[in-house]
């Protein structure tokens, strides 16, 4: 296992160098040295079977891990059981699609609190979690791995305990682990050696050495207020943070196998080769 590094989606230097469609994405991305892309369906999951088989050949060919980023309008704990009963199906689509491409990890919202406590909220999530994983096996997506992300905003369900609970629900689970959004919701706590280590050691503690070692991440510089994340920036930020050379010198010295997904707003492909070159850096 190496550690994987790419965009999520198409930053704005992929449409200027001419290129028009996704499905070019991993070829472009190879030219960079990048190896991971997240297909984006925050807006639903609207990628044609043909389209995203497509996707995987490719991605196969230039050794590009696909991973997917599932609707935005996931709501784990909505107190509608509709909502709750979409959400599962959103899991789904997205699972099916990722499955595809050839990929195996689907990034997940928990959304709101639902008008509950922190721990009913958790609970209640922790329910639809564990219907969507069933509803992946019975369709015979066992290999999929379904990650809760840790969110940015103070009143979002996504803490880094809550994550971390989610993934209890089932060993497949892996946490995506945004350090901008626990930079955020913590405001300005997540950017410092002590403070990555922290996050890590926890990880282990709570899911083991293997799955704390192949852990799916973001990154990127959010700007936040009070109530936390507000908007991404890029890695040109040097006043909200977080700085990674910490996080990635962290990485190295654990032998941690990490995919870094970069979320920056319209350079996430330079940033991620900028997160790889500070990794590469460690052992220069």
């Amino acid at each position: 296992m190496i550690v994987r590094f790419g965009p999520a989606g198409n930053s704005e230097s992929f449409y200027a160098a001419g290129n028009k469609s996704t499905v070019q994405a991993p070829a472009w991305l190879h030219t960079l040295g990048l190896t991971a892309y997240e297909y984006q369906c925050g807006r639903g999951v609207r990628v044609s079977e043909e389209t995203a088989r497509e996707m995987g050949r490719l991605a196969a060919q230039y050794g590009i891990q696909i991973s997917l980023h599932a609707p935005y309008f996931i709501s784990l704990a909505s107190a509608e059981p509709e909502k709750r009963d979409n959400s599962i199906r959103y899991i789904l689509e997205s699972a099916r699609a990722v499955a595809a491409m050839g990929g195996d990890r689907i990034v997940a919202h928990p959304g709101g609190l639902g008008g509950l406590s922190r721990a009913d909220a958790t609970a209640l999530a922790s329910t639809t979690l564990r219907r969507a994983q069933e509803a992946l096996d019975a369709e015979g997506l066992t290999q999929i791995h379904i990650c809760p992300e840790t969110m940015g905003k103070i009143n979002q369900l996504g803490d880094l305990e809550e994550v971390l609970t989610f993934c209890t629900i089932d060993e497949r689970f892996l946490p995506c682990i945004d350090f901008g959004h626990l930079n955020s919701r913590t405001l300005g706590g997540i950017n410092t050696r002590e403070a990555y280590a922290a996050v890590l050691d926890r990880l282990e503690q709570v899911l083991g050495s293997e799955r704390a070692r192949l852990f799916h991440s973001h990154f990127s510089k959010i700007e936040y207020t009070k109530g936390g994340e507000k908007r991404h920036l890029t890695f040109a930020d040097t006043v909200y943070g977080p700085e990674p050379q910490p996080l990635m010198q962290l990485v190295r010295e654990r032998a941690l196998t990490p995919t870094f997904i970069c979320e920056s707003d319209g350079t996430q492909a330079e940033d991620a080769a900028v997160l790889k070159q500070l990794y590469e850096e460690v052992t220069a």
